[in-house]
């Protein structure tokens, strides 16, 4: 029977929504047991946190000042260190499970999967390749441990209301001094989480410019919704890279997609491809943004957004 370990993933002492995910993925192997592992400083609450998700059986605490910071380099020997007499390590397909699954991998010599999207078997999994156009049915081999990043806008995120068993554990690995963390640099921001929100705004290249990005963010605002960027918005200087969407950016499923001014490069259709409803404004009606919209607008974006925001303000009261 498969066994799964599971890298947390975790900011600020709280849980990463896609660690969630990541134990659905993980249930899908119908698998013997479902362990967690979180490596931090102090790990007492998110292992807290971690322990509530349905499905988990154990979670295991590494504390350790050199996990401090989610540096790859430190936490890989760790992972493949405990990876021992699992079946599969799983983490998820965000900067940090891209930065650190591959060192475990090779620490464990196996290649890794990436971007798991469906399970058809315990060694045997869909992923999407060239930018999503194609899906390809990978298999690993039997014989060693299975190091996968998962695909979270393919999966649901776990419940929470589990009660597993919370184990503190020490790993006996040599860690590598020639890496150091110096500062992390991050977007503040009181809005929804672009990675986790049921209802996003995204705005292109046709906005114009960094001020008339304004417009996205008082719709975003009376939705409720976070807000998003092409990659042209954000090489034209609009917005900040970390509101990126898009196969070189962030991969979103949310029930509601808004692009505004997008055209709809394939790039950016990968990061959107799984949303619920995907509502297209823009003046070009050839725009291949319209080829996937479930609701396509053709027009002058400055007049039909404000439009939108009276018919909300109306609806809202």
């Amino acid at each position: 029977m498969s066994k799964v370990l599971i890298v947390a993933e975790h900011l600020d002492g709280k849980l990463n929504p896609a660690t969630a995910k990541c134990v659905s993925a993980a249930a899908a192997l119908q698998p013997a047991a479902i362990d967690i592992v979180v490596l931090a400083a102090d790990p007492a609450a998110v292992a807290a946190e971690a322990a509530r998700l349905d499905g988990v059986c154990k979670v295991i605490a590494v504390a350790n000042p050199a996990n401090a910071h989610p540096i790859a380099q430190v936490l890989a020997p760790q992972v493949a260190k405990l990876a021992t007499g699992y079946s599969h390590v799983f983490g998820p397909s965000t900067t940090f499970g891209k930065d650190l699954m591959p060192c475990v991998a090779a620490l464990l010599g196996v290649a890794q999967v990436s971007d798991v999207m469906a399970v058809e078997g315990t060694h045997s999994f869909r992923r999407p390749i060239y930018a999503g156009n194609a899906i390809v049915t990978v298999e690993a081999p039997a014989d060693r441990t299975v190091v996968a990043t998962v695909r979270v806008a393919s999966w649901p995120a776990a419940a929470s209301g589990g009660n597993a068993a919370v184990e503190s554990a020490s790993v006996d690995a040599a860690l590598p001094t020639h890496t150091r963390f110096v500062e992390l640099q991050q977007g503040k921001s009181d809005r929804p989480d672009l990675q986790s929100a049921p209802r996003v705004v995204s705005g292109g290249r046709g906005v114009g410019s960094k001020e008339n990005f304004d417009i996205i963010y008082r719709l975003a605002d009376k939705l409720g919704a976070a807000v998003g960027a092409s990659r042209a918005a954000v090489d034209a200087g609009y917005v900040p890279n970390e509101l990126q969407v898009g196969q070189t950016g962030k991969i979103i499923a949310p029930e509601l997609y808004i692009a505004i001014g997008i055209s709809g490069a394939i790039q950016h259709l990968t990061g959107i491809k799984d949303a619920g409803t995907i509502v297209a404004i823009n003046k070009d009606a050839d725009a291949p943004i319209f080829e996937i919209a479930d609701i396509g607008l053709v027009g002058d974006l400055f007049q039909i957004v404000p439009e939108l925001e009276q018919a909300l303000e109306q609806a809202l009261g």
